[in-house]
């Protein structure tokens, strides 16, 4: 079996995510669901509109939710990701995906 690329990892990852904070809330995420799905939020609004203002219509807290669980799992890929100011964060964010995407799966 091939291995999964990042943006299908995601994807479904992510959906897992949303199943679950669907169904026992956000504060039932641990830190770990809680950055993929600030991540997933991240990737919907740049891959479908081209910038942040549609993961921040999503999840109104992504950036520093996903800095906060980033630090408090010492991934230093996803918290430089999520540290820079939006606008930077647009710009880097397909350039850092895979990094960041790599990062999330050996951890």
């Amino acid at each position: 079996m091939a291995e999964m690329d990042n943006e299908t990892w995601l994807l479904e990852t992510g959906h897992e995510v949303i199943v679950r904070k669907t169904e026992h809330g956000e504060s039932a995420l641990t830190p770990f669901e809680r950055l993929i799905y600030c991540l997933w939020a991240a990737d919907y609004g740049i891959r479908n509109a081209g910038d942040l203002q549609a993961a921040a219509d999503v999840h109104p807290q992504f950036q520093e939710d996903g800095r906060n669980a980033a630090r408090d799992l010492a991934l230093p890929a996803a918290l430089a990701l999520f540290s820079l100011d939006p606008a930077g964060m647009e710009q880097a964010y397909l350039d850092r995906f895979d990094s960041v995407v790599d990062e999330l799966r050996t951890a």
